[in-house]
């Protein structure tokens, strides 16, 4: 194998890592907006500048639009704003690897209930597992913040309807949807941030770091999964994205100070087993279109 075409195989491999990476980065940075403008103002900023920036990469006003199709889209992006809103009022109470995996059931349970074979069951019984060790049941993690769990569980159950209502627009270009899914998450959560957070929210200081923020955990990681998309199987996408909750819990580790548990780190890598399980086994019709990849 020639160095030319190692460099090809690798090129969508290291751009699902760098994805996946730019994400967590993009996150960890947000937090630190919360003494300033809260979770909620931090939302407001990070899906409001995303929708901008790819307002004006994708420029999706060139594309026509059905009336069927901007319904799908409407729920597409109030599922899209709303699991993002969930998902920082989760990180107020607990760390986020710890988030980003509970929220992981949500497109696992997609998975499983798109499909009846007895290989889904494995995978099933790994993240009950990985869930089981996680959520304050009684044990020792019973330290982490119910309400913090409830806002995974619930930005959970957003990703889930994401997923379902982005199948109906899979077939629009990925930049139109993902575009115009934005913009309307942008609709739903930015007002929630205005109330909460009010003229704090146009600091310069804060809207500068608002807009290097989405830049890091939107634009970026979304080209470079199109990137990738384009030269992997959707398993082998499913496997490498499978690595977020640990590559959330280390980046929570270095840039927030965030201190995991062993029985935590077991949890996350049950989790992320039947994640990458669930990738490799999944049939066909079960991946959710280009558009889908996007969280948090």
């Amino acid at each position: 194998m020639t160095s030319s075409s190692r460099w090809a195989q690798a090129v969508p491999l290291l751009a699902v890592f760098g994805s996946v990476v730019a994400l967590g980065i993009g996150t960890s940075f947000a937090k630190q907006l919360f003494p300033q403008v809260g979770s909620l103002g931090t939302t407001a900023l990070r899906v409001g500048f995303s929708a901008l920036l790819l307002l004006l990469i994708w420029r999706p006003w060139r594309w026509p639009l059905s009336r069927a199709d901007a319904r799908s889209l409407v729920r597409y992006g109030v599922a899209l704003g709303c699991m993002n809103l969930m998902f920082y009022q989760s990180l107020r109470t607990i760390p986020f690897g710890v988030a980003v995996a509970i929220e992981f059931s949500g497109p696992l349970a997609v998975a499983f209930f798109s499909s009846r074979r007895a290989i889904d069951y494995v995978w099933i019984a790994l993240a009950i597992v990985g869930l089981g060790l996680l959520l304050p049941l009684g044990h020792d993690v019973a330290s982490l913040d119910p309400e913090g769990v409830a806002f995974a569980l619930g930005a959970a159950v957003c990703w889930a309807s994401y997923i379902v209502f982005g199948k109906r627009v899979g077939h629009l270009h990925a930049g139109h949807s993902v575009a115009l899914g934005l913009t309307m998450a942008a609709i739903t959560v930015v007002p929630f941030g205005i109330w909460h957070a009010g003229s704090a929210l146009l600091e310069p200081g804060i809207l500068l770091f608002g807009l290097g923020v989405a830049a890091v955990s939107s634009a970026i990681p979304i080209s470079l999964e199109m990137v990738a998309l384009k030269r992997l199987s959707h398993s082998a996408f499913g496997v490498m994205a499978s690595m977020e909750p640990a590559v959330a819990a280390l980046l929570g580790l270095l840039v927030l100070g965030e201190q995991l548990s062993g029985l935590q780190w077991l949890a996350i890598g049950f989790i992320m087993a039947a994640a990458a399980g669930s990738s490799v086994t999944a049939q066909p019709d079960t991946h959710h279109g280009p558009a889908d990849e996007i969280v948090q």
